[in-house]
């Protein structure tokens, strides 16, 4: 199985990327090709540190979709319609979505579109055989990259389709320490999506890091 990641050159799609790979075969995608080559080397070289085969490689976002079984989107809401909307080939895709809709007021506060959550909104603009999943939504981008550490989280997992919910719980729960939790269809995921703007207000009011969920 091959994973795409859509946006990979930011803190939280860099730092998956540089974890996925050395599991699994992954391809890094970007408007920029020349953005996504510099986190293939940046994962490269940090596997080639730790004596760690690693598998990846680089191309546009269109090239990820095309050539990947599971495509996950690490770009912000803000960018999610134009992002998704300039690629083709989604048909029976696994597309996972980490995308939190928020914003920065007094505090963070979630701001979901009209369809409720960011998953609800990519059914919405998506072939309607692309099989949509929530994961990834509350760990911290600094916790990716920082891959020398194990990443202890709980996962809530939403989704419509058992069959590919099930892949991506089986995804999640081979990167590092992290366990998968079904929590229920689609439209569930406001309640995931929401829970990081909480983690960050958690972390600012509290003056604490890398504030994440786990269920016990």
């Amino acid at each position: 199985m091959r994973v795409g990641i859509v946006g990979g050159t930011g803190e939280i799609g860099e730092g998956m990327a540089m974890r996925l790979s050395r599991i699994m075969d992954v391809c890094v995608g970007s408007r920029d090709p020349g953005k996504a080559q510099e986190t293939c080397d940046t994962c490269l070289i940090s596997a080639k540190e730790r004596g760690i085969d690693c598998s990846v490689r680089s191309g546009n976002n269109q090239d990820v979709v095309r050539e990947s079984d599971v495509i996950i989107l690490a770009i912000p809401f803000k960018h999610l319609k134009s992002t998704v909307e300039g690629i083709s080939g989604w048909e029976g895709k696994i597309v996972i979505s980490p995308v939190n809709p928020m914003e920065r007021r007094e505090c963070f506060v979630y701001t979901p579109p009209a369809e409720g959550s960011a998953a609800l909104f990519l059914q919405n603009i998506l072939p309607k055989t692309t099989r949509i999943c929530t994961a990834f939504n509350n760990i911290a981008g600094n916790r990716w990259r920082d891959i020398s550490s194990e990443l202890e989280y709980s996962v809530p997992v939403c989704g419509d389709d058992a069959e590919a919910k099930q892949i991506v719980m089986d995804l999640v729960n081979q990167i590092s320490s992290l366990k998968a939790y079904d929590a229920g269809p689609l439209s569930s995921s406001h309640i995931v999506e929401s829970i990081t703007p909480l983690l960050l207000n958690i972390a600012r009011f509290n003056k604490m890091k890398d504030v994440g969920i786990r269920f016990v």
